[in-house]
């Protein structure tokens, strides 16, 4: 695997221009990190990027990662497998397997090897204990943990924030916390960073991204608000997804209402508030996800 491959040139910003902005004075731009790569887009190439880079420099040859069987991470991580020739071994929250879904046919289809487990098991993921019996199993493997998130994947996220335009405010969806942990450590000081928790009863993330950043912590200042998750993860409302339309029909800015979509809808929300100062200036990172869509119409939650 020759790590040049993953040099990839930074992706565009998109500027938005809308009466209420006017009227705020606020200036609000989309980091399209959904276009940053071919098949591996946003965070989920940011987080896997140092961890493959690990894989190779530890000579393992093959990965184990956790998901559940719409994830993201484990779309990126089976799209890595047939992009890079990778072996890889994702533990998918059971206990059994839908080949219909469009994720589960995809990451079988790029070679990927699933293993069921039932939810008991599967919620031992973070036990030091199993994560060791995993190792037993696959004994020359890197273990990424759920959704990519370690001190390898902020390194990557670290690599976005240096891209950005500068900002007063830089502001991410949270789901495991890694994303908004390595853009607090790569912003500056003078840029406040913002999470929008997707899932109900966030509030443990604040002590996971405090134990991602450590106590030597030294970039921008960081908060998660939890209060924007439309129903938990997985849910949403009729409004986010109208939001979601109309976003895609009045800019061109495709979003998923799991992750971007409630994100957006959010900073929208407290725009309208008047949450940030007048002549503030937004960048608001778009980390992908858009595959999610397809799960979504297979489960009839969106047209198809």
């Amino acid at each position: 695997m020759d790590i040049n491959q993953f040099l990839l040139p930074e992706s565009p910003v998109q500027e938005i221009q809308h009466p209420l902005l006017e009227q705020k004075k606020i200036k609000l731009a989309i980091k399209r990190d959904d276009l940053l790569h071919p098949i591996i887009s946003g965070n989920k190439w940011r987080k896997l990027k140092y961890n493959l880079i690990n894989m190779q420099t530890q000579g393992c040859d093959s990965f184990v990662t956790f998901g559940g069987a719409f994830s993201n991470h484990l779309y990126a991580c089976a799209m890595a497998c047939k992009a890079f020739n990778l072996k890889g071994h994702a533990i998918i929250r059971g206990p059994e397997l839908d080949k219909r879904n469009p994720t589960i046919k995809m990451a079988l289809a790029c070679g990927m090897q699933l293993h069921t487990v039932d939810r008991k098991t599967y919620r031992q993921r973070h036990n030091p204990e199993y994560l060791a019996s995993l190792q037993n199993q696959f004994p020359n493997s890197l273990i990424i943990p759920e959704g990519g998130t370690n001190q390898a994947a902020l390194q990557g996220v670290m690599e976005l924030a240096q891209s950005l335009p500068k900002s007063n405010y830089v502001v991410c969806a949270t789901g495991s916390g890694g994303t908004l942990a390595g853009l607090a450590k790569g912003c500056t000081g003078n840029t406040q960073v913002i999470g929008v928790a997707v899932l109900k009863q966030a509030d443990y993330l604040n002590h996971d991204i405090r134990q991602l950043l450590t106590t030597q912590h030294q970039g921008a200042l960081w908060q998660l608000l939890t209060d924007f998750h439309y129903g938990g993860y997985g849910k949403f409302t009729d409004e986010v997804w109208t939001f979601c339309e109309l976003m895609r029909q009045t800019f061109h800015l495709p979003l998923e209402p799991i992750y971007t979509g409630k994100m957006l809808f959010a900073i929208w929300q407290l725009i309208s508030q008047d949450y940030f100062p007048k002549g503030s200036s937004i960048t608001a990172i778009h980390t992908g996800g858009l595959q999610g869509l397809d799960g979504l119409k297979y489960r009839g939650l969106i047209p198809r």
